[in-house]
């Protein structure tokens, strides 16, 4: 890790952590608050608390975003319509362990995407700890018996997560490839604005059909962090990793989110942490030392 990307890897870990309540928080509300509901209301809320911030930077760059118009579509539909939607969804069906576990799928897309589209070439110490990653996470799911492999199941729940997942994964590539001329301030208001638009018909929709009075003190705080800190604090932090230390490296550190999110499921929900939970924990961490270490 050089001096120039210190910032990089300190404003992920903190997106990171940000995040790892996402998916406690999607468990617990999730037979209280409609998926496109939380995903709509999370969204505005961002969205509007931006708004005073980026006023002046959108009325100066109209004719670029015109310009770019249909490459801030694609990001806004994978990032902020789509992304959250699904890991609300995925909460109805699926334990919080499990969505965090099957999110860290997404730094293996962003691997293989990076390699793909953008010729990037993964160095032998970021592949070693890629491996010891993946083995903490087959740990994880296996308890340590490999056999399990061959029966395991997926719930609903599983298969939304991973869907969620690769789209987290196509939306940093996004991020990545943002043309210089926008700013993150521009690009995070117009993804932001551009989301909640494509995300109104399907919360209208949502709530003519099922008609939920789910508004109490815990579902208005939970949505207030939601959308400040998972949403507008975090996306911003995590572009701005992207842009120093590039989208594969970031998704690295994007692995400690099921220690975290283990951590405030057991603290908060009383889910069990076994002590293979905590060698996978482990290994996740020092695939993560391995990959980061490197001339100074």
């Amino acid at each position: 890790m050089t001096d120039s990307q210190r910032p990089g890897y300190l404003y992920v870990l903190l997106a990171t952590l940000l995040w790892s309540a996402n998916f406690v928080i999607a468990k617990d509300l999730s037979h209280s608050v409609p998926p496109v509901t939380l995903a709509f209301m999370r969204w505005l809320i961002a969205l509007l608390a931006l708004t005073p911030f980026a006023i002046r930077s959108f009325l100066d760059s109209r004719s670029l975003v015109r310009q770019h118009l249909w490459y801030l579509i694609q990001a806004a539909f994978f990032g902020v319509t789509v992304f959250n939607t699904l890991i609300y969804i995925a909460g109805r069906s699926t334990s919080a362990v499990n969505m965090s576990l099957i999110s860290i799928s997404s730094p293996i897309f962003m691997i293989l995407f990076s390699v793909l589209f953008r010729n990037e070439i993964i160095s032998i110490r970021k592949l070693m700890g890629t491996l010891v990653i993946l083995t903490g996470v087959l740990l994880l799911l296996t308890k340590g018996n490999l056999q399990v492999l061959t029966t395991l199941t997926f719930t609903r729940g599983d298969l939304w997560m991973l869907l969620a997942a690769i789209s987290f994964a196509i939306y940093s590539m996004f991020v990545q490839s943002r043309p210089p001329a926008i700013s993150t301030t521009v690009f995070l208001f117009f993804t932001f604005l551009l989301g909640v638009i494509m995300l109104v018909p399907f919360f209208v929709w949502e709530t003519l059909a099922l008609q939920v009075d789910w508004v109490t003190g815990k579902s208005l705080g939970a949505v207030l962090y939601l959308g400040i800190f998972a949403s507008l604090v975090s996306f911003m932090l995590w572009n701005k990793a992207v842009a120093l230390i590039g989208v594969s490296n970031a998704g690295l550190v994007y692995y400690l989110l099921p220690v975290f999110s283990g951590l405030l499921a057991f603290i908060f929900l009383g889910e069990n942490i076994g002590v293979f939970q905590v060698l996978s924990m482990g290994l996740i961490v020092s695939g993560l030392l391995i990959t980061s270490r490197g001339k100074r």
